[in-house]
């Protein structure tokens, strides 16, 4: 036998040692995995903290026989009288401060420009959705604050979440009052900055925070409001301008509320304490209120507006003001401004209330006396029980309960109008202190 021959006997008894392997078949299929398993609480609208939450409420008012407070039908205008559920009612829950939302000449200005320019703009602005009435309405706003430029946006709540959303990122920080209004807070979360709040109206709070972080972040911005909505209060815009020129920072001021309602030509913050429009960086205000429409409005510099106007989401991607929602602002600013007796006749009233609630020893809390006054009853069951038996006297003001607010401060909230007569006033005041002795052993 060869040498080759014998290396090729001897690889051949190699293999027939190793164990045979089948040949190789067609791949297994892999095993489908199907969906993880999820609680079912975690599928179900019903079972949603948010519904279960007032679930938990209607079932509290069922038992203590009491009717929902809210989403009351209102069967025509809602000034200081307003007709719900078929009967005429003191209507104490409206933001008509002045009474221009339903006067003859500012629904004649709404159907005036739906008769020219249809229900729609049908477009953002800045496509082609833009019309005069929208520029006429922007300058007038700006005129009022003597300011460079102001843009108006399709929902108050937006204006805030856009424009704080948009100026602000995740190297600044946002310092905002304790109280201040849900849209900023959103605005603010949306952003990506910092958010500290600060104890209410308290500016050395707000200095010692700006003292501690200013330093930490490129771009800082306080967020103020005119008239707090819960307590009818005011900042000491003076000393927060002051703050925030030594710091560095931009102020912003929420005017929901005190546009139209302070200063003696409801011109608001700036006109109460007499000081430069501009000293302000930001002035926000809503159209929905004094200004008998819908929407809000950022008011400063034109480098501010045009970048809201050409940037800001909430303007940028929204359909414009519908034409008969402008105009009839654009008429209530110019008759705010040559009937400058409304405003005068809101600060008598609202003083009065307040006069007259603390006479009759309730708790109004903070409330100068302008357009909105609480009254603090310490329980929300309390203060609904309170609600729903003004309502049976025909006398509508809304309850303000935990968590709006904390449980001790649940209240009644009035909102004053123009309109109200000191004769309504004290029919109030007497029906809700004959209720507070019935409810309160």
């Amino acid at each position: 036998m060869s040498r080759r021959d014998e290396l090729k006997a001897q690889l051949l008894a190699k293999a027939r040692q190793r164990p045979r392997q089948a040949p190789p078949g067609p791949a297994e299929p892999a095993r489908a995995i199907g969906p993880s398993r999820v609680a079912e609480r975690l599928t179900r609208f019903d079972a949603h903290p948010g519904f279960q939450q007032i679930a938990m409420m209607r079932e509290g008012a069922r038992r203590l026989g009491l009717t929902d407070p809210f989403f009351k039908v209102h069967e025509g205008i809602a000034g200081a009288t307003s007709r719900i559920d078929g009967r005429e009612c003191l209507n104490f829950a409206s933001y008509n401060y002045l009474g221009l939302s339903g006067d003859p000449r500012v629904s004649q200005a709404a159907c005036d420009a739906v008769a020219r320019y249809g229900t729609s703009v049908s477009a953002s602005r800045v496509v082609s959705g833009e019309r005069p009435i929208h520029g006429e309405l922007e300058r007038a706003i700006a005129e009022a604050y003597a300011v460079e430029d102001a843009v108006a946006f399709v929902s108050g709540h937006a204006t805030n979440v856009s424009t704080l959303g948009y100026l602000m990122g995740p190297k600044d920080l946002i310092l905002h009052d304790e109280y201040i209004h849900n849209s900023s807070l959103v605005g603010a979360q949306l952003s990506g900055a910092k958010r500290i709040p600060f104890a209410h109206n308290d500016t050395d709070a707000l200095d010692a925070l700006l003292t501690r972080h200013r330093g930490q972040f490129e771009r800082v911005l306080v967020v103020i409001e005119g008239l707090y909505s819960m307590d009818g209060d005011v900042p000491d815009l003076p000393r927060f301008i002051d703050i925030k020129r030594r710091h560095q920072a931009w102020l912003m001021v929420d005017e929901a509320h005190s546009f139209g309602v302070l200063g003696e030509r409801g011109l608001g913050l700036r006109e109460h304490f007499a000081v430069p429009p501009d000293d302000v960086d930001i002035w926000m205000g809503t159209l929905s209120k004094s200004l008998a429409g819908c929407g809000g409005y950022i008011a400063g510099s034109r480098e501010l507006v045009e970048t809201l106007r050409y940037l800001a989401p909430g303007f940028l991607y929204s359909v414009g003001l519908p034409a008969q929602v402008a105009a009839p602002s654009l008429a209530a600013l110019a008759l705010m401004q040559q009937e400058p007796e409304r405003v005068q006749r809101l600060h008598a009233i609202s003083r009065y209330f307040l006069e007259q609630a603390r006479a009759r020893g309730f708790d109004t809390g903070h409330s100068i006396g302008a357009a909105v006054v609480p009254v603090i009853v310490g329980s929300s069951p309390l203060a609904a029980r309170l609600s729903h038996e003004l309502f049976e006297q025909g006398i509508n003001v809304q309850p303000i309960l935990h968590p709006a607010v904390p449980e001790k401060s649940a209240r009644l909230r009035f909102f004053l109008s123009c309109e109200h007569t000191r004769e309504q006033i004290d029919r109030t005041l007497d029906a809700l202190a004959t209720a507070m002795a019935t409810a309160i052993p």
